[in-house]
């Protein structure tokens, strides 16, 4: 298969460039092809002509969307539609990334895929957006909903956690937001098989098990082997711009469905803090 791969210089990008074999994959980033001029993205799926296009140009910063509105929407909601265009043009399936923050959280059992969207971000809007305008224009497209995304080549909470326990001797880690860590290594190698297996719809693509922030941290500092502390504080204790899901665990059924099963997530840290370390 021809795989085009739109934001291939992004955390989740650089994990597909690298794990995906046996097919013929092109990675474009957003300095290649800016997905929100349609035109643009019209001509490059023309050249390129590919069988699969898996979309994960996004603006990702959660709480630079609630200060930049117009970027946030213009990007991931229209630039999705702009891509979706074109493969509809040129009968490319399709596989979009969205996320758990399409979700308000409320629950207190994994979000199945028919659950009810309720954003409460504007990042989470302009995912569900997304979402509702590319399932119009192309029922057949996959959207793939994940969470907590951590890998190499970039900017996620264990590198970030690492960093400060380096410098810090204690750090406050939030405890009420429950969620599913996900290795990038991992949910890249999810997607080829979801591409090879011509995956349709919407379908929760996370490693196995779910923890809290501060669990994460803990987890994150203990295999380390760091002796700073990490201690469990309140969402309110440690305002963002952003409101984020107290609960967005997803569940893995729909995966499942698929015969598609991820790795847990301890695991999944384990080879990520290898990965980091070599």
């Amino acid at each position: 298969m021809k795989i085009l791969i739109l934001g291939a210089s992004g955390l989740l990008g650089q994990a597909l460039m690298r794990e995906w074999s046996g097919d013929e994959v092109i990675g474009l980033s957003s300095n290649d092809v800016d997905i929100r001029d349609n035109r643009r993205v019209l001509q490059t799926v023309q050249t390129l002509n590919p069988e699969w296009i898996v979309l994960s140009a996004a603006y990702t910063d959660v709480d630079g969307c609630e200060s930049n509105r117009e970027q946030a929407f213009a990007v991931n909601r229209d630039g999705a539609v702009n891509v979706a265009e074109a493969a509809q043009q040129m009968k490319a399936k399709l596989l979009f990334l969205s996320s758990d923050y399409v979700f308000d959280g409320k629950k207190t059992s994994p979000y199945e895929t028919d659950d009810p969207r309720n954003p409460q971000s504007v990042y989470g809007r302009t995912k569900a957006e997304a979402e509702v305008g590319l399932l119009e224009l192309l029922p057949e497209c996959c959207i793939v909903r994940t969470s907590w995304l951590f890998g190499r080549g970039g900017k996620c909470f264990p590198d970030t956690i690492l960093k400060l326990a380096a410098a810090r001797p204690a750090l406050d880690v939030v405890n009420d937001q429950r969620g599913c860590p996900t290795y990038t290594v991992d949910l890249a190698r999810a997607i080829a098989e979801i591409c090879r297996n011509n995956v349709t719809g919407i379908v929760h693509t996370t490693n196995a098990g779910d923890c809290s922030w501060f669990e994460f941290a803990r987890a994150i500092v203990n295999s380390a082997g760091l002796p700073t502390e990490v201690r469990p504080v309140s969402t309110k204790q440690m305002a963002r711009p952003a409101p984020r899901p107290a609960y967005s665990v997803l569940s893995p059924a729909s995966l499942r469905e698929w015969g598609i099963a991820m790795p847990a997530w301890p695991e999944a840290l384990q080879r990520y803090l290898e990965e980091r370390r070599s």
